[in-house]
Formats: structure tokens, C-alpha cells, sequence
């Protein structure tokens, strides 16, 4: 049965009877509750408006997200510490930590990775700040990375710098887990963090370190660099179009993470293309998806892949929300936001 823009091509989030109306209500101030405005150029612009662009699309949409992140409640009895570290190319990698006050662990460790395509948004963010406090609160050490991203103001940095900054961070924490009082750790980010998370398990292998993380959870992870196509394959790509966040957009910040397509087949780029041989041996695996995204489609694939390579893997689907909705809109969701945290915790808490 068709949903969605697949059902009525004039669906909106606003209309679609899927729709938490929580989320609708809280969209409905931003105009995110109907049809998105257009971007005004295609992938094929030349790249300084494409950066462009990005720019202006960090200043926009923060401004949204920071509305959003300032609805939710500071956890309390928790501590946050930053220090910096020096990346592959000799940059400087700011980490935030956070941890539970009071509580010297060893705890679970949680390195994470900001949304914003690995093109715009900062580890900086409220939102992601709250995102990182509420997993502190539920028990767990969490190392917020501020990687180089492919526009906006942190760019242009494009693939494989915000990877390689992710790798760096991720093993940084494991060699000082018992400074920051850690057990083990695991990697988790959403949308393009959901990339990252998924890319740096896939590097890790590759280069032989995989033995260091101990899981992966990753949410609305953007990874197949298919956004454009219409395709049987990712029906959610149609169905949930301007949902949130379209797919040209998402294609537009794509473009620039690799801006000269050398990377289309690079799983460490894109996991979406990923070989099963590379998917096979991984670490224990969640991929957590929104029934309301553009991108719950290949989110879901990338989980059935995982488990055809015998991945240990869990498939979560967030009903009735939109584009990480779940941990985004915490302050107008925050049950929603409280189940995410706690599937966060209790994975990281299985493992070893």
C-alpha cells in the first residue's frame, strides 16, 4: 500500500496521517510542516555556489535546530570537559566530554558524530550538546567530535578529512579509556554522523583496528549517494520527499563530501556501497531509522545487508517521525527522545 507522496504527490508532513502531531506542532512555527522552499541550484552548480550554499543553509537550518535544542531541559549531575587532540594532517580536533558527575566508571563509552550531511553543524550545537548530556545522564561517557566538514564554516574540508578526524577521535578514546574511566566504546552519530559512524566501523576494519570498537549505532545514517535516483529499491526516497529535508538538498551537501565523484565506490565514503566481504566480521550493529525520512529506505537496506554478512544487527524503525526527529525534537517528543537514549545506553551496556 502506498504512503505518502507515493499515495497523494501533494502530501506534506503537515498532512500525512503517519505524522506524530507532536513533531507537526512543532514544525508548524519553522513553515516545516508543508512544502519545503526549493533550493535555488542543482548538483550540476559549480562548486563555490554549491558551498555557498551550504553556508547558508548552516545559518538556516541552526537556527532551527538551536530553536529546537533550546527546548530541551539540561540533564543534571553532569560534567563537561573539552580537550584537543591532533589529527592525520596535523589539524586540531576539539573533543567534547561528558560524563555522569561523580561517577569515576569504568562506563560505556560513546564517541559521537554530529549531523549536517559531514557538510555543515557543529559538535558545538545545543542540540547536540543535549544529545550528548541526556547520554551522559543515562549512564555513559560520551566524546563529542568537532570534525572537519566538507562546507560551511568548519569546510571546505571534503572526504576523507571528517572521516579521518572521526578515526582519530575514535582511537584516542580507546587508548585513554581508563583515563576517562571508559570499558569499552562504541560509535554513534546521526544523518551524516549515521555515515560516519558506519564508515569509521568499515576503516577501522580495513586498516586493521576494528577490535576497538565494540558496537555501532547509527541513526537515519545518509549513505547510499543515490538521493536523485528514482529507484524501487528506496521508496522512501519518493515517499517522503520534503519531508523535513528533500533530496536535492541532501544531494547538494553530498556533492560536496566528494565533489569530484573519485569516491562513488569508496565504502568508507558512502557505506551504502560497501561490499558484503567488507560488512562481514564487524562489530555488533543498530541502525536506527524514521518511518517519516527520505532516508529510511536505505537505512533498512543497509541493515538486511549486515545481517546477510552474519553481523550481529538490530533494525529499529521510529514511527511517526521525521529526518532524526527522535533525538532532534526531544524538547516537543521527549518520550521519544528518552526510548532513543535508552536503546542508545542498553546497547553500548551489553557489550564488551
Amino acid at each position: 500500500m502506498p504512503y505518502g507522496r507515493l499515495a497523494k504527490p501533494d502530501c506534506t508532513i503537515g498532512t500525512d496521517r503517519r505524522a506524530d502531531p507532536r513533531m507537526v506542532k512543532a514544525l508548524k512555527p519553522f513553515g516545516m510542516d508543508g512544502e519545503l522552499p526549493a533550493p535555488p541550484l542543482t548538483v550540476d552548480a559549480p562548486l563555490e555556489q554549491r558551498l555557498e550554499f551550504a553556508t547558508l543553509a548552516e545559518l538556516g537550518v541552526g537556527s532551527v535546530l538551536k530553536a529546537f535544542g533550546e527546548q530541551v531541559p539540561q540533564p543534571e549531575g553532569i560534567t563537561t570537559t573539552s580537550t584537543t587532540i591532533t589529527g592525520v594532517d596535523g589539524n586540531e580536533i576539539t573533543l567534547y566530554i561528558s560524563r555522569p558527575a561523580g561517577q569515576d566508571g569504568p562506563l560505556p563509552g560513546v564517541v559521537h558524530f554530529h549531523g549536517g550531511g559531514m557538510a555543515i553543524c557543529s559538535a558545538a550545537d545545543i542540540q547536540y550538546v543535549r544529545m550528548r548530556e541526556m547520554l551522559a545522564a543515562a549512564g555513559l561517557v560520551v566524546v563529542g567530535v568537532e570534525f572537519r566538514n566538507s562546507g560551511g564554516a568548519l569546510g571546505p574540508h571534503p572526504f576523507p578529512a571528517g572521516l579521518d578526524d572521526c578515526a582519530s577521535a575514535t582511537r584516542w578514546t580507546y587508548d585513554n579509556r581508563a583515563e576517562l574511566g571508559i570499558s569499552h566504546l562504541i560509535v554513534s552519530g546521526e544523518s551524516g554522523g549515521g555515515n560516519l559512524t558506519l564508515t569509521v566501523a568499515l576503516k577501522a576494519k580495513r586498516e586493521g583496528w576494528i577490535e576497538q570498537i565494540a558496537g555501532a549505532y547509527a541513526m537515519c545514517p545518509y549513505i547510499s549517494n543515490r538521493w536523485l535516483e528514482d529507484t524501487d529499491e528506496l521508496p522512501s526516497l519518493r515517499e517522503n520527499d520534503e519531508y523535513f529535508i528533500s533530496r536535492l538538498q541532501l544531494a547538494l551537501l553530498g556533492s560536496l563530501y566528494d565533489p569530484d565523484k573519485q569516491h562513488e565506490q569508496d565504502g568508507t565514503c558512502w557505506a551504502g556501497v560497501a561490499t558484503d566481504a567488507e560488512l562481514e566480521g564487524l562489530p555488533p550493529h543498530v541502525i536506527s531509522v524514521n518511518e517519516l525520512d527520505p532516508l529510511r529506505d536505505e537505512g533498512l537496506t543497509y541493515y538486511r545487508r549486515l545481517a546477510g554478512a552474519g553481523v550481529s544487527v538490530v533494525g529499529r524503525i521510529v514511527a511517526g517521525t521525521c529526518h532524526a526527529g527522535d533525538v532532534l525534537l526531544a524538547g516537543a517528543m521527549p518520550e521519544v527522545a528518552a526510548a532513543t537514549i535508552r536503546d542508545i545506553a542498553g546497547f553500548a551496556g551489553t557489550l564488551s
